[in-house]
């Protein structure tokens, strides 16, 4: 009997509490379907066709909104909400034309320049932090992540025979990093001796890595030097390596006599399976052991090419050559294109970095140049001075304009292999250069 009294106890608390908890849950749902029809406000149809008018394009860039906002939160000028814009979206539509008419990289054009045209797209938002462009900056760029798959996928694109096969050309690889540290120079003297520009050393170490025409690089050393310059020097480094075909022959060609260019060098040696094998891992520990600021973007290179290499993980080594690094070049492009807003791009620190930035491709284009001249004063097999701009790292771009520039003097002349010796010395020299400049500053 008292174990009923007990349960009949029980079951009524329970009731009771399922009661109040329904009640309180209605009045909730009510209050909120109550403030809902409250905050709504009947419109006549005149007034629902101007509010759809004052949210279209046209609308924001004829009238801007005075209170909108940069994608980092700050104001905008009136310029950059509407002129601004319009010029920027010129800029992507020439960037089309490059890539599909002239055949400019258009891997890396396309991309950089829909992201510059989404990007200034108003009211949308897209670069915004909640915006898909914004989401794919913050996580592939800002914290160094695509730039270490993008090395990872080049290293086991790479083949390291060339450069084996004939190790004075990592000399004009060398050579072309000049561009580098004349660019740092360059930009703490600007930032000395005017005072519209005030760049700190740290800042114009991240800058100058634009010399060596190496997009990762640039990144990873940006972000972790000067990451409020991160979206100026991503887009100044891709810009410039997608130009290489526009800013290098007149350099070469100016630097050059007729003979030189015609100067056709001895076939390369074979280079065993052995020595492509212990190369990467030789480099690898290296880095290890007198730079290992350096080991992050190198071990990624060194790692993509070590598959390659071995020849037993087919499936790794080809899907890091297309499926990874095809991915991941269609983020980063975007993502870079993200930083072409007009409020970001058409500002004065931005326009110095770009001026800067082919100041410093172009003194890494001569330096090689000059370089293969004087290697030529000493005895040996001749270098033609045309592969010395292949020092810069942007593969495989740069060891391609050499080969078809000294084809324009011998057609029989094929520059290619020869090329990509100093091409892929010019990336583990990028990669070195980013390791001394961040270790000064650890």
């Amino acid at each position: 009997m008292k174990k009923n009294v007990i349960k009949t106890f029980m079951f009524l608390v329970l009731l009771s509490f399922s009661s109040l908890y329904a009640s309180v849950a209605e009045t909730t749902l009510h209050e909120a379907a109550t403030k809902k029809v409250e905050t709504y406000q009947a419109q006549s149809f005149s007034e629902m066709v101007g509010g759809f008018l004052s949210s279209t394009g046209i609308k924001a860039f004829l009238s801007p909104d005075p209170n909108e906002l940069s994608s980092h939160g700050d104001k905008m000028s009136d310029f950059h909400k509407s002129w601004g814009r319009v010029i920027m979206i010129l800029v992507a539509f020439a960037l089309f034309y490059l890539a599909i008419a002239k055949g400019f990289e258009p891997l890396l054009l396309l991309p950089i320049g829909f992201g510059g045209l989404l990007a200034n797209i108003p009211i949308a938002g897209i670069a915004g932090p909640d915006g898909f462009l914004g989401i794919m900056y913050e996580m592939g760029l800002a914290n160094q992540f695509f730039p270490i798959l993008i090395f990872m996928g080049v290293g086991a694109m790479t083949d390291f025979g060339p450069l084996l096969s004939n190790p004075k050309t990592a000399l004009l690889g060398g050579a072309a990093q000049f561009g580098i540290f004349g660019t740092l120079v360059g930009a703490v003297a600007l930032a000395q001796y005017t005072p519209i520009f005030e760049f700190t050393l740290q800042q114009a170490s991240a800058i100058s890595i634009i010399g060596g025409a190496d997009g990762p690089t640039s990144i990873f050393i940006a972000s972790k030097l000067a990451p409020e310059l991160l979206g100026a020097i991503a887009v100044a480094s891709y810009s410039y390596m997608a130009m290489v075909p526009i800013i290098q022959p007149p350099i070469m060609k100016a630097l050059t006599t007729d003979a030189e260019r015609k100067i056709k060098m001895s076939t390369l040696r074979h280079v065993s399976r052995l020595e492509k094998l212990v190369f990467p891992i030789m480099v690898l520990v290296l880095a290890i052991l007198v730079l290992p600021d350096a080991t992050p973007l190198i071990g990624a290179f060194m790692f993509g090419n070590f598959l390659k290499e071995s020849g037993v993980v087919d499936r790794l080594s080809d899907t890091m050559q297309n499926a990874l690094i095809n991915i991941v070049t269609i983020f980063l492009g975007l993502a870079v294109g993200s930083k072409l807003a007009a409020d970001q791009f058409l500002v004065a620190d931005t326009l110095a970095i770009l001026a800067l930035g082919v100041v410093a491709f172009s003194a890494g284009t001569a330096a090689g140049v000059i370089m293969a001249k004087i290697m030529n004063l000493f005895p040996g097999n001749k270098v033609n001075p045309l592969i010395g701009s292949a020092g810069v790292s942007a593969v495989p771009m740069a060891a391609r304009v050499s080969n078809k520039v000294g084809m324009e003097y011998d057609r029989s002349n094929m520059l290619l292999m020869h090329a990509m010796g100093p091409n892929v010395a010019g990336v583990i020299g990028s990669a070195v250069a980013a390791g001394i400049l961040l270790s000064l500053f650890s």
